[in-house]
């Protein structure tokens, strides 16, 4: 942000495919530039590049989360969170920098680690993100989330990997979104403990914005799976949706494994990824992150005792025999119409927010003779980058192109004059000696 509005447009209308690859690949072409030039080329570029770049990660992550929430659609929610998940590569680049002026070359080098290793894990469970939309689009013609529901008993195999990329880009343990913003936010940590002020000031404002948007990533990722894998299907395609072809799952199937072995092995590849920081150190390969002044995190101990642990809640819910019955909706049959939407189940953040997020609301009540009839309602977040940024810009462009119009006369006497005084106007501030 705010360099990001074209991003949520171009999704939605994209193949499930090209939006993988814009996510996976396109965008990252940005952070490789931002590497080269601000590493490599302009190296060093100073301390308030560094915390610039770490105010832009913030804004990016927290506005790009926060904006997800509040979108219907799967794709366009997606979209969102990659300009979440760029603000925390960011994060990490611009620590970096901040480390690498304040005379800290190993912890430089370990939050450059962080910030690769999230942009690679990002391009994973991205990818998998946006495979698993397009095949339900696939499966049902639309991604609209207050109608879809139930697809993870029709779709099992597309559902388990679509829930799995969930957990992982909402930073959840042991896969490799955990294990990426872990080491982030044990650099940004760090930072806070620096000696100048400013500069943990500045560290302990990123690590609020980090920790902020992990919070608000589960929040969404809780409503995503809750309104499109869980819960009554809303509409007959759903419940006649069918797997999709193996070809399909295998790619899925792959990239849910990535990120699983990626999660829970980040320590194989941490230390090459320091090795490319400004500091060239050195780090000790593991199985799991050991980062030098600030403890451990044992991933693949985390992960074996996570299996243990599910493995065993699920023999205890198989040894208990209950007997099923139908969800109590207040004596009428349960429908899909009585199920959460997405408006609702953020609607109490949304209130919190109003002041920053504005919403708009339109309440039209249809009446006969005194009776009402039906009432329609109508809801919208603004998305304020374009209404109070992009918009007057656009706005004012194009009053720029309708005076310049007015000069497209199609003369070619009227260009001829054009011509003739330009060069005048050159000529005489070459006379004056403005020109040299």
């Amino acid at each position: 942000m705010p360099l990001h509005s074209w991003l949520p447009r171009a999704h939605p209308l994209a193949p499930a495919h090209i939006s993988a690859l814009m996510s996976g690949v396109m965008i990252k072409l940005a952070l490789y530039g931002l590497v080269r030039v601000l590493f490599d080329w302009l190296a060093p570029p100073g301390l308030w590049v560094g915390i610039t770049l770490m105010a832009v990660g913030a804004l990016s992550c927290l506005g790009g989360v926060l904006y997800a929430l509040m979108q219907h659609e799967l794709k366009r929610l997606l979209a969102f969170h990659s300009i979440e998940n760029v603000g925390i590569v960011a994060l990490g680049l611009g620590a970096s920098l901040v480390f690498a002026d304040i005379g800290q070359p190993r912890w430089s080098a370990i939050a450059f680690a962080a910030a690769l290793l999230h942009a690679l894990n990002h391009a994973l469970f991205k990818g998998l993100l946006f495979l698993g939309a397009g095949a339900f689009a696939k499966a049902v013609g639309g991604l609209e989330l207050d109608r879809l529901g139930g697809l993870l008993r029709r779709m099992p195999w597309t559902g388990a990997t679509f829930a799995l990329g969930a957990m992982a880009i909402a930073g959840l343990p042991p896969l490799n979104g955990f294990a990426s913003e872990w080491l982030t936010l044990q650099s940004l940590l760090h930072l806070g403990l620096a000696s100048q002020m400013g500069v943990a000031f500045a560290g302990a404002l990123a690590t609020a914005a980090l920790a902020g948007t992990a919070a608000l990533a589960v929040y969404c990722f809780v409503k995503v799976i809750g309104l499109v894998l869980l819960g009554l299907p809303r509409r007959a395609e759903c419940a006649q949706a069918r797997e999709v072809p193996v070809g399909m799952r295998a790619s899925m199937v792959f990239l849910a494994a990535s990120c699983v072995a990626l999660g829970v092995l980040p320590g194989l590849l941490v230390p090459t990824l320091a090795a490319l920081g400004p500091g060239r150190v050195t780090l000790h390969e593991a199985a799991g992150l050991n980062i030098p002044g600030t403890g451990s995190l044992p991933t693949l101990v985390l992960a074996l005792a996570l299996v243990a642990l599910v493995g065993a809640l699920v023999r205890l819910a198989r040894s208990r025999r209950a007997a099923p019955a139908p969800t109590w909706t207040c004596g009428q049959p349960p429908a899909a119409g009585l199920q959460w939407t997405s408006a609702g189940f953020t609607k109490p953040l949304r209130l919190v927010l109003e002041a920053l997020l504005r919403p708009r609301r339109e309440l039209r009540v249809i009446a006969s003779s005194g009776v009402v009839e039906a009432l329609a309602y109508q809801a919208e977040v603004p998305h304020l980058f374009d209404t109070l940024l992009y918009g007057p810009v656009s706005r004012g462009a194009l009053r720029g192109a309708r005076i310049a119009r007015r000069v497209q006369s199609g003369s070619l006497r009227t260009y001829l004059i054009y011509l003739l005084a330009l060069l005048g106007v050159l000529l005489a501030l070459a006379r004056t000696g403005v020109l040299g």
